[in-house]
């Protein structure tokens, strides 16, 4: 927390860029900082090397060290292995952990 703002990390597939982006505004309208991902590789269809997934893999570990809490957006309930693997470091660490749709 930050003064009287709480700070929210996003998580989920980059294929939902449009989810992303919608959920980053409401979140912020709510009062939060939105901490959220730096490219969207799935849905820009971005090429990424193994050498820079491992470094977005290490830097969303420290965005959840970061948070008060994370939010995940999964759409039509999908959680891939790499959000899954910050969801288990997110509840390790006792983060409140929020989902998109309902699990």
């Amino acid at each position: 927390m930050i003064g009287k703002y709480k700070i929210i990390t996003l998580y989920g597939s980059t294929k939902y860029k449009d989810q992303f982006i919608e959920q980053q505004k409401r979140l912020t309208l709510e009062g939060y900082i939105v901490i959220s991902v730096g490219i969207f590789g799935h849905a820009d269809n971005e090429p990424i090397t193994e050498e820079v997934k491992t470094m977005l893999d290490d830097m969303h570990f420290h965005k959840i060290d970061l948070a008060d809490e994370i939010f995940v957006i999964n759409v039509g309930g999908y959680i891939g292995y790499s959000t899954n693997r910050e969801i288990e470091y997110a509840r390790s660490t006792g983060k409140l952990i929020k989902y998109l749709e309902i699990i």
